[in-house]
Order: C-alpha cells, then sequence, then structure tokens
C-alpha cells in the first residue's frame, strides 16, 4: 500500500477498530495492544462492547512507533525517547485570527453578563422607593 494511499484511508474516518489499524500498520492486534502497555502515548478508546476504537493521529504514531522499530532498529526505550523528543519540537499551534476574534468576543460577552448581574443583584438589595 502507497503512503499516499495509507494518508487518505487514515483520515476518511474518525474512527477504527484494532482489526482495521492491524492491516493499516502491517502488524498483528496482539502487538499493537503490547504497544498500547509500552507507550503512554497510545490509549484507543473503548466502544460500549469494550474493543478498542483508535482515531487518526493515534494511527499516525502507531506508523511512527513500527517505522522506529522495525525499520530504524530503535528499542522500545529508544522509541519512547524519540516520540517525546518529537513531541517537544513541534511547535505550538497559534489560532488563526478568526478563532482569536471569536475569542475575544466570548471574553466581551461573558464580562458584560458579569457586570449585568451584578448591576441585577444590587438593584434587587436596595429598597424600592
Amino acid at each position: 500500500m502507497s503512503v499516499l494511499k495509507r494518508e487518505e484511508d487514515l483520515d476518511t474516518r474518525p474512527y477504527r477498530s484494532i482489526s482495521e489499524v492491524s492491516e493499516l500498520v502491517g502488524v498483528k492486534p496482539h502487538v499493537l495492544r503490547y504497544w498500547e502497555t509500552q507507550f503512554s502515548v497510545l490509549r484507543p478508546r473503548k466502544n460500549r462492547a469494550g474493543n478498542r476504537m483508535y482515531r487518526p493521529e493515534e494511527v499516525k504514531t502507531l506508523l511512527q512507533i513500527k517505522d522506529l522499530l522495525y525499520a530504524r532498529r530503535f528499542t522500545i526505550e529508544g522509541a519512547k525517547r524519540k516520540l517525546l523528543e518529537d513531541k517537544k519540537e513541534q511547535p505550538q499551534v497559534e489560532i488563526g485570527f478568526g478563532e482569536a476574534v471569536g475569542k475575544l468576543v466570548v471574553q466581551e460577552v461573558k464580562t458584560e453578563l458579569r457586570r449585568l448581574a451584578g448591576q441585577l443583584r444590587r438593584n434587587e438589595t436596595s429598597p424600592a422607593s
């Protein structure tokens, strides 16, 4: 399976079962379960039946782990360190201008609501004329 095809497949559905992920990554399900015990970044959700459901970012992490362990011959400890280093090197995501404006508006609304609530409380406690 080509890398481009794999990238397209990862983003098509929000959750995938362990058997699907096993096929995509190219390892058996028991290997995925073992990796979950060794890599804290892997925490797939479980559905009502208790089956593991992997998100696309977890599948990408699994592909990275497989590359580190199988292709680049890292030990599990070395792969853990490499994943942590890579995570630290990722730049913090800046929010877009539209998001920033939205957050500013929400903050202004909250401030105004607090002011109005305080004003209402003062009017309730003052004697009626």
